[in-house]
C-alpha cells in the first residue's frame, strides 16, 4: 500500500538555524532519501517551496477565489512529502520515524487512494460519521 509523509516543519526554526546545523540536517535527509530509495519503499518526495510562496485556489459560486501565502496561520508548515510503498501503517510510521524532521516538527502519514482497487475515498468518511 501507498502511504504519502507528510513533513510540517516551523519554517522560522528553520530560518533560524545556524548554517552548520541546517546543513548538517539537510545530509541527514539526503542519506534518509538514499536509503529509502535502496530499501525499495521510495516512490516520489519533494520539497516545497516556503508556505509564502503558496497559492490557495477555490471555486464558489462558479467564482475563481485565490489566496496568496499560507491557507491557515500555524506553527508548522508543510514543507515537503515522501510517498513510500509500506506493506502495512505500522512499517509506514517506521519509516517516517527516520526522517529527520520528526524530531523538529511532525510527519503525517495518511494513506493513498487506490483508484484501480475501486476504492471510494469520500465512502469510508461517511461510514464513519453515520456510525
Amino acid at each position: 500500500m501507498k502511504y504519502v509523509l507528510l513533513i510540517h516543519d516551523d519554517e522560522k526554526l528553520w530560518n533560524d538555524m545556524p548554517a552548520a546545523e541546517r546543513d548538517a540536517l539537510m545530509g541527514e535527509y539526503f542519506a534518509f532519501t538514499r536509503g529509502v530509495r535502496e530499501s525499495g519503499h521510495y516512490v516520489a518526495g519533494e520539497a516545497l517551496q516556503p508556505a509564502a510562496t503558496a497559492t490557495n485556489v477555490r471555486v464558489r459560486g462558479g467564482q475563481l477565489q485565490t489566496i496568496d501565502g499560507p491557507f491557515a496561520e500555524t506553527r508548522e508548515q508543510l514543507g515537503g512529502f515522501y510517498m513510500v510503498d509500506a506493506a502495512s501503517l505500522e512499517e509506514a510510521v517506521a519509516i517516517a520515524a527516520r526522517i529527520p524532521s520528526a524530531r523538529l516538527g511532525t510527519i503525517e502519514v495518511r494513506p493513498v487512494v487506490d483508484f484501480s482497487a475501486g476504492e471510494r475515498p469520500h465512502a469510508d468518511m461517511a461510514a464513519a460519521a453515520s456510525a
